[in-house]
């Protein structure tokens, strides 16, 4: 199929070019990045813009329950939602799980529902290197939301707020010591801290466990694209299907302040400028991979490991012969 008309079936909806889309734009095979390339050009116009919210949270908060739910319930609104869950891979086979779709059994069968799950590879920040391209295409099938789900909770998470409108930190009651395991960088990157599971005998910890993290909150400063009020902690429960209104009502309220202070558009093309140095950066690293530089660096890494060179002298060596 050619770049015009799987553009065309992609903006009509067409679920299986969509899928076929992602799927080309995560292949590292040249030839492949070369359709990509062309095919984003061509999703470029119309412009389509989707809520893009990225979610981050513990191991065993329910993130696929909560997304479950809230998609559920976005959908029920009459709202198009794209899930894209990026899994963690192996370090060693490289390969990934992938079952994000048997634990939203009820959402992947919902027909306003798109859910694609990535392997991570060796990408560092919790989420897929090509991520922001699948969101691309997601938003040009028309999408009005796009989930972005992350492999799970740590310093390197916050890569997912650059590729996000809306980042969601989700956190499980009675916590004990987890306020202090919670990296700061993440939770000044939060824009809403969802505390799940408030339910049943559960409910009381939970909301001790929001006002602990709404005192936190208060001790960050609070940033320029935020209202007052934000960020907030708010308690919810995915599986009794119950907050997920009040967190949806907050979200609107914090993007419609954003578009109206011009933060809105100002994230965004910063985002697309990090972006931009992010590709630049990896293309380099990929140079490094080919002849003459991959000769290079053997030779230096050898000296190296042989004890002739610190790695400190041997990276200025391999500098200064790529800006020959």
């Amino acid at each position: 199929m050619d770049t015009a008309d799987c553009a065309r079936l992609i903006r009509n909806g067409d679920r299986r070019a969509l899928a076929r889309a992602i799927t080309l734009v995560e292949s590292a095979r040249p030839d492949h990045r070369a359709q990509a390339l062309a095919l984003l050009g061509a999703l470029r116009e119309p412009r389509r813009e989707a809520l893009r919210i990225g979610l981050s949270g513990t191991p065993g908060v329910g993130k696929s329950t909560f997304i479950e739910t809230f998609g559920l319930m976005l959908t029920g609104q009459g709202l198009k939602v794209a899930v894209l869950a990026v899994d963690p891979s192996s370090a060693r086979s490289g390969g990934s799980i992938l079952g994000d779709k048997t634990r939203m059994e009820r959402l992947s069968r919902d027909p306003r529902a798109f859910i694609r799950p990535s392997p991570s590879q060796s990408q560092l920040g919790g989420v897929a290197r090509r991520t922001r391209e699948a969101v691309a295409l997601c938003e040009a099938a028309g999408f009005d939301v796009v989930l972005i789900e992350t492999v799970g909770v740590g310093q390197s998470e916050t890569v997912v707020a650059e590729l996000s409108d809306l980042f969601l930190l989700l956190l499980a009651p009675a916590g004990g010591d987890e306020l202090q395991g919670v990296k700061r960088g993440i939770m000044e990157m939060a824009d809403l801290i969802l505390v799940n599971k408030a339910d049943g005998d559960l409910k009381p910890a939970a909301l001790r466990t929001v006002a602990d993290y709404a005192g936190a909150l208060q001790l960050l400063r609070r940033r320029p694209q935020d209202p007052p009020g934000f960020p907030k902690a708010l308690p919810v429960s995915a599986l009794a299907d119950d907050g997920l209104d009040a967190a949806w009502e907050a979200m609107q309220t914090l993007v419609a302040w954003r578009k109206e202070h011009g933060h809105w558009d100002r994230t965004r093309a910063a985002q697309a400028r990090h972006w931009f140095e992010e590709e630049v950066r990896q293309g380099l690293l990929a140079a490094l991979s080919r002849e003459p530089q991959k000769g290079l660096m053997a030779s230096l890494g050898d000296r190296v490991a042989e004890g002739a060179l610190t790695p400190e002298v041997a990276a200025a060596e391999m500098l200064r012969l790529l800006g020959r």
